[in-house]
């Protein structure tokens, strides 16, 4: 989904006030929010929507009978220790969904986040928003998924090593580049098939 910062600065009490007034209304653009700046997110693309959709619905499917459930694109997620909100394209907690106060509108402890990559996000996805799931220690997966082409781009956190903090885990790395394949989704014991993931997609 297409990014523009804006200029605005806000405090995280008067970010989610925005965000809480400005959803309900379609004429309003969502936020994400960084440390202060808002960063407006734009229409998505076919390929997008069809990819966001196509992921969620298997993922609900697969973990119908679980404790886990799957959010897409309106979910927000918090990461406290560096003042910022997202909302991932899907999302997935298989814990008892933690959120940050009575409304339940702003996930804590999601196990998986899947990012639609476009054109505009693609570094923004990769390097800074990563940068910042990293700091959630539910976090176990995080999943980039190409739209222009069959691309999946795949990390999944290490066993805790002694003496690492959250933010300095490795992360193994797996990309998934034809359409045979089939993405492991190990901390929740599921496969997508990539050819499910780009079903009617044109790539």
């Amino acid at each position: 989904m297409a990014t523009l910062a804006v200029q605005t600065r806000l405090t995280p009490e008067e970010y989610i006030s925005f965000q809480r007034k400005a959803l309900p209304d379609a004429e309003i653009i969502r936020h994400e929010y960084i440390n202060g700046e808002l960063i407006a997110m734009s229409g998505a693309s076919r390929a997008h929507n069809l990819i966001t959709i196509n992921i969620s619905t298997a993922l609900h499917s697969r973990l119908r009978g679980t404790r886990c459930e799957t959010y897409a694109n309106e979910m927000r997620v918090s990461t406290p220790t560096t003042t910022s909100y997202f909302y991932p394209d899907v999302v997935v907690v298989c814990e008892e969904p933690r959120f940050e106060d009575d409304v339940f509108d702003t996930l804590l402890n999601p196990i998986i986040l899947v990012e639609v990559l476009s054109p505009s996000t693609e570094v923004y996805d990769r390097r800074e928003k990563f940068a910042h799931y990293r700091q959630l220690p539910s976090l176990q997966e995080y999943v980039l998924v190409a739209q222009n082409k069959v691309l999946i781009e795949h990390y999944r956190r290490q066993e805790k090593q002694e003496n690492a903090s959250i933010g300095q885990q490795d992360w193994i790395f797996t990309d998934f580049q034809e359409i045979e394949e089939i993405l492991p989704l190990t901390s929740i014991q599921c496969e997508l098939p990539l050819q499910e993931i780009y079903e009617r997609v044109t790539v």
